[in-house]
């Protein structure tokens, strides 16, 4: 099964319409597992820490990933579709924004 067939479009499109971080999170908790959430939060913590440089070692004390994950993450860092580097970039842009 592809990852974005009619239904992966459909869970798309679910997600986009939700209206803010609250509605997210409760369509999250309805849709995930609890280890679901977190391991996806876990992942893109370990992204924004690879992009920060950070070495494996201090990745896995500052996450609990194993180098594993680590590893998974930076291949898609460097040669995936792009989405964590547009997530961390939105990210960034944001926080400057704010710190003005």
């Amino acid at each position: 099964m592809e990852i974005f067939d009619k239904h992966g479009d459909q869970l798309i499109e679910a997600m986009l319409s939700m209206k803010n971080a609250e509605e997210f999170k409760e369509f999250l908790t309805d849709l995930c597992t609890i280890q679901e959430i977190q391991s996806m939060a876990q992942r893109y913590a370990v992204a924004g820490l690879l992009k920060d440089g950070m070495t494996y070692d201090h990745i896995c004390e500052q996450t609990g990933a194993s180098k594993a994950t680590i590893s998974r993450v930076n291949r898609c860092l460097v040669w995936g579709a792009g989405g964590y580097q547009l997530a961390l970039s939105r990210k960034e842009n944001k926080t400057q924004e704010e710190s003005k």
